[in-house]
């Protein structure tokens, strides 16, 4: 979703200019009401296999960084693979996976999270046609059940399991392993547990036979199992076929032109376990002959400064986060003028996904990219899901939040009138033939005439110009009427909320239906919100949501919220700030920090209940009471 424009002086300053593509757009009105949205545009040829890229780059720049991680230990300097040298090491990879009984009914499945071995096995696997799954570490490093691991254990019984440290994810390994199962780890082996460790697959010979393997994976060759976050309850497996994946790339190559004169230099942070880190980024560095810097840092308060660090090494030209990514950034980049420097200096395009940029935090991006470089950056998004590669939509010019931009070449967009919105479908070569060995929930996804349904709702920018993008109107099945009719649009109604309550909330859940007001339940900023407090670090949440002054500022930004309501459906009428956080185990919350609000509205359904209790108890937030 997008960020919205400058409002400050900075506004009338220029954008560093950048070779972008085209933002042409074909609408077809059909009978049955339905709205179809293309590029006119078609896409260039594209490589068979992904590792195709590999083995060009290898040719053409074989002296090139393809990839560079922090050592673990010895000061953490970083260690490099050349494309020559990332060739050479996959082969020998790949050889040592031929001698072991894998394929798409026993494939890898990797529990930990970016690092170079992980990219070499990751890669060896495709190699040699051998599917792999890269699932989410906190399945392993912060369930307490394990009930999701296992789970994905049981549908995919995968032959190889790996992990960069078997210390850290012998308990899960040990909870969730099937007999039959190898174990690789890159380190801390565990005694008695037969664990491979990984430097010994590079002992194998890469010979012709492991060439006459990579020769044999087509098209239609899985390689991958991406797991979608499980917001709905336990995760999916999509299949990711090389066809998917290589006109996928193709089609951010068409929107980004100005990688095949400037190859990217990316830092990313963004988890390999998701569609958004380990097929689009990881993706647009390999096939366009780039340099990755995996970041070993995060926009967490322990993790922020491992960026910051990196970031003092590193000038990118293509950059990517979260809205809260960049909200961590500010801070530094403002009190570091070499940082600025170095940030800025080569940089064309800052991209996010995940959510709506606050406006705040784009009026400080333009005011240091100004300070810094003389222009502003484009800051740029894109829009689709796990299910679809994830490229569909591309923002290509500077729009306010939550344009989603147009379809990529060969992108079919269908908008299908459902109530009071557009349902919007995706047909598209990148979209997954189904879910892996889930064929009621496949045949569940897909429409009559095989589109892909997202579930979310979309509508135009502007309808009498497609060219203006495609909006964000919400998932279909969140919203709901209020008790005298009067539909509550949730999509747009949370993005508001948490772009004016920033920075104090992290996320919120609507509730309201059959009632005749909106409330809401508050995940809050909890840093945030002890500087409202002046409350120390190691204060916890119930403490911090508890104080007065913190429940006084959620007062007044309620009263200046609901001063800029139209009428019911967007006037929050009762809040409670949560003392407790989303649970991964209850799916609560997805790894990447999105929140589930149908299982947060049914596991806390007491506090719903009190929400709307006359008269409200003291705990609740009321418009019409001082705090």
């Amino acid at each position: 979703m997008s960020g919205g424009n400058g409002r400050g002086e900075q506004s009338a300053v220029p954008f560093r200019a950048v070779d972008l593509g085209s933002r042409a757009v074909d609408v077809e009105h059909r009978a049955d009401g339905s709205i179809h949205v293309r590029s006119p545009h078609r896409l260039g040829d594209y490589p068979i296999r992904m590792t195709d890229r590999l083995v060009h780059w290898a040719n053409e720049t074989p002296d090139t960084v393809f990839l560079a991680g922090r050592s673990v230990g010895n000061g953490g300097g970083w260690r490099s693979f050349t494309y020559a040298e990332t060739l050479d090491t996959v082969r020998r990879i790949g050889k040592a996976l031929m001698t072991r009984d894998l394929s798409e009914d026993r494939p890898i499945m990797i529990l930990s999270g970016n690092d170079l071995e992980h990219a070499m096995l990751g890669l060896a696997a495709q190699y040699v046609g051998v599917p792999y799954a890269p699932v989410s570490p906190a399945y392993s490093l912060i369930s307490t059940d394990y009930a999701k691991l296992g789970y994905i254990v049981d549908l995919l019984t995968p032959g190889l399991i790996f992990a960069a440290d078997g210390e850290a994810f012998a308990p899960a390994i040990e909870a969730v392993r099937p007999d039959d199962c190898e174990v690789v780890v890159t380190r801390n082996r565990q005694a008695g547990q037969h664990e491979t460790l990984f430097a010994s697959l590079l002992d194998h010979y890469a010979d012709g036979h492991v060439d006459a393997a990579n020769a044999t994976v087509t098209p239609e060759t899985i390689a991958k199992f991406m797991f979608t976050s499980g917001s709905t309850g336990m995760p999916k497996g999509v299949i990711n076929t090389q066809r998917m994946m290589c006109s996928n790339q193709e089609m951010i190559t068409w929107s980004f032109p100005y990688f095949r004169d400037e190859p990217p230099v990316v830092l990313d942070w963004a988890p390999w376990n998701h569609t958004a880190g380990g097929n689009h980024n990881f993706g647009l560095v390999l096939y366009n002959g780039g340099t990755l810097y995996i970041d070993d840092g995060n926009p967490t308060p322990a993790g922020i400064g491992r960026t910051v660090r990196n970031l003092t090494d590193i000038s990118p030209n293509w950059y990517f986060n979260v809205p809260k990514g960049y909200d961590a950034l500010v801070p530094y980049l403002r009190k570091d003028p070499a940082l600025r420097e170095t940030f800025f200096e080569d940089l064309k395009v800052l991209f996010y996904a995940g959510a709506g940029m606050a406006q705040h935090i784009w009026d400080a991006l333009d005011e240091m990219a100004v300070e810094a470089c003389g222009a502003r950056i484009l800051r740029l998004c894109g829009f689709g899901a796990t299910e679809t590669g994830p490229f569909a939509l591309i923002l290509l010019w500077d729009a306010p939040a939550g344009n989603l931009g147009i379809p990529a070449p060969e992108v079919d967009i269908k908008l299908v009138p459902n109530g009071n919105k557009l349902e919007a479908r995706i047909k598209s070569p990148s979209v997954m033939p189904g879910y892996w060995r889930q064929p009621d929930l496949t045949l569940e996804a897909f429409d009559e005439e095989g589109y892909y349904m997202l579930g979310d709702a979309m509508r135009f920018a502007d309808p009498d110009d497609a060219s203006a993008g495609l909006l964000f109107d919400g998932r279909v099945k969140e919203d709901f009427k209020l008790d005298t009719g009067t539909w509550v649009n949730v999509g747009p109604l949370r993005a508001a909320f948490i772009n004016h309550f920033a920075p104090y909330v992290s996320d919120v859940v609507v509730a309201g239906l059959n009632q005749d007001y909106v409330a809401t339940l508050v995940f809050v900023d909890i840093n945030a919100c002890r500087e409202v407090s002046g409350q120390s670090e190691d204060t916890d949440l119930a403490e911090v949501v508890r104080h007065g002054q913190v429940r006084a500022k959620f007062h007044a930004l309620m009263k200046s919220f609901a001063a800029e309501a139209t009428g019911s459906s967007n006037r929050v009428a009762r809040m409670m700030l949560l003392e407790e956080a989303p649970s991964i185990d209850r799916h609560e919350m997805t790894d990447k920090g999105s929140i589930n609000q149908r299982a947060v509205l049914e596991n806390r359904a007491a506090l719903v209940d009190e929400l709307f209790a006359e008269p409200a108890p003291g705990r609740v937030i009321s418009l019409d009471r001082e705090p």
